[in-house]
Order: C-alpha cells, then structure tokens, then sequence
C-alpha cells in the first residue's frame, strides 16, 4: 500500500510543479516584476493627482477668460454710462459676495478624524464614528454664518452662500480639488460672537459628543488677522433674489 502511495504522489508532483510554475509565469507575465496589488493602489493614485492638475488647470483657464470679460466690461464702460453704471455697482456688490480678498480676526476651527491605533475600534464605536463628515463641516460653516462671519474659507478657498461641501469617505471636495483632514475652516468676523455661535450650535455639540468619546479632532483658535482669497469659483443659480444695495441707490 506504501508503495502504491509513493507511486501515486511521485505522479502528483511533478503535474502540480508544472501547474504552479505556469500560474508563477503567468503572474509575473502580468506584473512584469511588480507587486500586482501595488500596481492597483499606484494607478488609483496616479489618476486621483491626474484629475487634480487638470481640475486647478481648467480653473486657471476660467479665472483667464473671467478676466479677460472683465476688462472688456471695463472698456465698454468707458464709452457707455449705463455700462460703466453697472460696473460700479458690480464692484460695490462684490465684497459682499465674496469676489474680493478680506481680512481682519476671526477664527480658525479645526476638525480632524480620530487617531487610529491600528487596532480595534473603541467600544460602541462604528468606522463612521470616527472620521469627520460632510454634515459636521457643513454644522460649523452654518454656525460661523449664523455668528455673523463676512468671509470663510475652506482649507485654502474661498466660500461662498452657493458653495457646496462634499465628502467622500473622509475626504473633501471643494470646487473640485480633493482635501484630507484635518479640516480647517477658516472665518473673518469678532471673535467673540463666532464662538459664541459655534458653542451655541445643537449640531456642533453632537459633533463635540464625539469628540469626547472617541477622540475626533476639534479646536478653536482666536486670530487678530486672516487673510481670505477672493471666491474663483463658477456660480451657477437656480433661483436668486436682488440685494439690497448697500448705497441705497436702488436695486
């Protein structure tokens, strides 16, 4: 019966040797030397930093051709009263609407997701838990508007009234470049009452119960001075009203 065995598997063998050899040929046909799984996360990351450089490239070529309508309103303006009218009131409205740079103090919140050990999550606590959302950065933004804030940036750019906060997993996307916590939100206004604003948020405190039980990141920092960029943005409306104008000289 030994015999027999020995027989069997020295028949095996060789079969099973010539099998793995093709698999190992074949895998490294496809990696041509790489680490296949490598490879993947290497493309995903090649195509994330693609799509980046060609989003800031598109928006340097809209800011370009922005400019290039402003100063043909401009000229116009210099022949046509009712052109050049406009174009004051324009300039007028647009601090207001975040066209120009702003500065003076303010604050700077800080969000950030909980450290990760590499080990188990705390007891009670889901994934979600532990990283920063959409809806928690969206909660101070409300809150430093509420507080009376006349400018925000988000990480390095500007917002505005119609800018949309979005994120995937627990990364941001502003305006189409993708951002990793820490989050910092950034507002120019008196300090006191943006705090005051943000301590009085029912949606920033269930962010803050968080932070207590699972350590997510959230501080406040007073600043005498900021500096926010002008909003470079596309703005495209559904619905708008007229403003007010600040000069009283109608709307």
């Amino acid at each position: 019966m030994s015999s027999v065995r020995r027989r069997t598997w020295g028949s095996i063998i060789p079969a099973l040797t010539l099998a793995a050899g093709t698999l190992f040929a074949a895998s490294a046909s496809t990696a041509r030397g790489t680490d296949l799984r490598e490879e993947g996360r290497t493309r995903i990351t090649e195509l994330i930093t693609a799509e980046q450089r060609r989003t800031r490239r598109e928006l340097g070529d809209y800011q370009r051709l922005r400019r290039e309508v402003d100063a043909v309103s401009r000229a116009a303006g210099r022949h046509d009263a009712r052109a050049r009218a406009a174009q004051e009131r324009a300039d007028r409205l647009a601090a207001r609407a975040g066209f120009t740079p702003l500065a003076g103090p303010g604050v700077r919140v800080r969000l950030d997701d909980a450290p990760r050990s590499g080990g188990a999550p705390p007891r009670g606590a889901a994934p979600d838990d532990l990283v920063v959302h959409q809806a928690d950065v969206q909660a101070v933004v409300n809150a430093l508007w509420a507080g009376g804030a006349t400018g925000l940036k988000i990480m390095d750019q500007r917002v505005i009234a119609t800018s949309a906060v979005r994120c995937v997993g627990n990364t941001l996307i502003l305006q189409g470049v993708v951002y990793s916590p820490p989050f910092r939100i950034t507002a120019v206004g008196d300090p006191r009452r943006l705090r005051a604003a943000l301590d009085s948020s029912p949606e920033v405190s269930i962010y803050k119960r968080y932070v207590r039980a699972y350590g997510l990141g959230y501080s406040v920092r007073t600043l005498d001075r900021v500096s926010l960029p002008a909003y470079t943005g596309n703005v495209t409306m559904n619905h708008a009203k007229v403003a007010d104008d600040p000069d009283g000289d109608g709307a």
